[in-house]
């Protein structure tokens, strides 16, 4: 059995169609201190159905996405998490107890020291000739940092970086530490052909029901009796008048063959938990007699269409809107 096309995925589909409807131009991390990297816009599509980065590397690896590499993460050895802190320490001592101050040359004398001792109330005055330096890179220059030791008084240019977890309380060196990169990910433009149908269906039936003041999601989410998110192409709300909530999944062949029955039994299965008034599920180009019988068995409304134009109207037809 040769290997499942992920566009035929509804998570794939639902997250192609916020590509498609501009809500995302990209995916990006975001750094929570407790769960460590992660991707908002995929965690609202999967819930707890798969983990986000290995959804988004699966998808990279199909040539659905393209990538590149947004931030590197250090991670701890011992116990892995990404909560970690950065202390730039004292390389004789290793304590974290460090002050950094900025070098300073006066230019006309020469005379360099930290810039404190330079300050005679708020002014920059010269402790060696006693001249005012009122103008940076023209009486002084910064000639770079010094810092000092506060636990063992010694001093130093270049604090040696340990990282300490947060977690575990493990302290370790740049040499132990576990680097894990973090990728950002866009839609590759080979795919956006195939995309651009389900999203040429869903665009004109959702200026349609906007217009008619329906409050309209894509993709949208109910919450059903089971208490599971389920997710359909679009959810419209038309605030209490009925049918008050619709669900709309769009299928789509580029063979041509007919959409399988499947499509109608994943749908129905959402729809009963989250009692949906009103179900469609848009065929392109059409469905097989299978599921044509469990459709209405299951009281889902199928739209036959050959073409967005096509499958706008039957539902302008059905709604009637």
């Amino acid at each position: 059995m040769g290997q499942k096309d992920p566009l035929e995925d509804r998570h794939v589909q639902a997250l192609l169609n916020k590509f498609m409807s501009g809500k995302i131009e990209a995916i990006t991390p975001i750094f929570d201190l407790k769960k460590g990297l992660v991707y908002s816009d995929i965690d609202e599509i999967l819930g707890d159905s798969m983990d986000d980065e290995e959804f988004l590397a699966m998808l990279h690896k199909a040539g659905v996405l393209k990538r590149e590499l947004y931030d590197k993460v250090i991670c701890c050895p011992k116990c892995r998490s990404m909560n970690v802190s950065v202390h730039y320490s004292c390389p004789y001592c290793r304590s974290f107890d460090i002050k950094k101050s900025s070098l300073i040359e006066h230019v006309k004398c020469g005379y360099m020291d930290v810039e404190e001792k330079f300050y005679d109330g708020e002014r920059l005055v010269c402790p060696k000739c006693k001249r005012e330096l009122a103008h940076l890179d023209v009486d002084f220059r910064k000639a770079g940092v010094w810092c000092t030791c506060n636990k063992c008084g010694k001093s130093f240019d270049m604090p040696i970086p340990n990282h300490f977890c947060r977690d575990c309380s493990h302290f370790f060196l740049f040499e132990d530490a576990l680097v894990k990169d973090a990728y950002s990910y866009h839609l590759n433009e080979d795919v956006v052909k195939g995309a651009a149908l389900n999203w040429a269906v869903l665009a004109p039936v959702r200026k349609l029901m906007e217009e008619r003041g329906l409050k309209v999601d894509t993709p949208g989410f109910l919450e059903g009796k089971s208490g599971v998110r389920h997710m359909f192409d679009m959810v419209a709300c038309n605030n209490g008048r009925k049918p008050d909530k619709i669900a709309i999944n769009v299928f789509t062949s580029a063979d041509g063959k007919p959409v399988p029955e499947q499509s109608v039994i994943d749908m129905f299965a959402k729809t009963y938990d989250s009692k949906v008034e009103k179900a469609f599920l848009i065929a392109i180009p059409k469905i097989g007699e299978s599921g044509k019988k469990l459709a209405n068995l299951y009281k889902i409304n199928v739209v036959e269409a050959k073409s967005p134009d096509d499958a706008l109207e039957k539902i302008k037809e059905s709604l009637q809107l």
